[in-house]
């Protein structure tokens, strides 16, 4: 299986000035973290890092740290984590029929989860890790007035990896970029296209690191598993 990891994050709700994925989380960079989960499925053959040339001798570094026994290729990023897939795409080997695309700062997926979606990838062209949406949720408007309250039995949370047929992936890329399309991830490229997004079971743990808050869960959860 092919994986792409989109890893052009900001630093600027963590309160840094870098990249977030070159933040130390227990010894380790945030990104080495990802790609060490991705490296140890059985099934992940060929990495991607998509991300600005500015931050490839930081991923260089960590990757001669990992010494890793599976090929990577760096990517260079576009303006927007959308742009940024479809680069990724483009620089797939050609034999690629099927991708897995995993944010690269979801750094606590498990192998098993990339080995999961990868073994379901293999029935469906489209799929999505995500979980049952646990709280109430409130439709509001814009002066904060709730509108409605959907059934949360209905309701999943979207998490990543997230795997399609590489052919009809692009081609919604592409219908995407001729049609002004934004979208915040690749699965709502698929919905706009008519295709179906299969569910597949996620990890509780499977967050993003976007605040200090996560960085701290995310050491808790680490520590927990060591």
């Amino acid at each position: 299986m092919y994986l792409l990891i989109p890893a052009a994050g900001s630093g600027r709700r963590m309160g840094s000035n870098r990249n977030k994925l070159l933040l130390n989380l227990l010894g380790q960079s945030i990104i080495g973290w990802t790609i060490k989960a991705a490296t140890e499925s059985n099934r992940i053959d060929w990495i991607g890092i998509i991300s600005q040339p500015d931050d490839w001798q930081d991923f260089e570094n960590i990757l001669g740290e990992l010494n890793l026994d599976k090929p990577v290729k760096l990517i260079k990023g576009g303006s927007t984590r959308q742009e940024s897939v479809y680069n990724g795409l483009g620089a797939l080997p050609s034999q690629a029929e099927q991708v897995l695309i995993h944010d690269g700062a979801r750094c606590l997926a498990t192998p098993s989860l990339f080995d999961s979606c990868t073994e379901t990838l293999g029935r469906t062209s489209g799929l999505i890790a995500a979980v049952p949406v646990k709280d109430t949720i409130k439709v509001v408007n814009d002066n904060n007035i709730i509108q409605s309250t959907p059934d949360r039995r209905q309701l999943w949370a979207a998490q990543t990896p997230q795997g399609f047929d590489v052919k009809l992936l692009k081609q919604c890329h592409q219908e995407a970029v001729s049609k002004g399309w934004e979208v915040t991830d690749d699965a709502a490229l698929f919905e706009k296209c008519g295709l179906e997004v299969l569910i597949v079971p996620g990890e509780e743990s499977n967050l993003k690191i976007t605040t200090p808050q996560d960085l701290a869960i995310a050491e808790f959860i680490l520590k927990n598993r060591k």
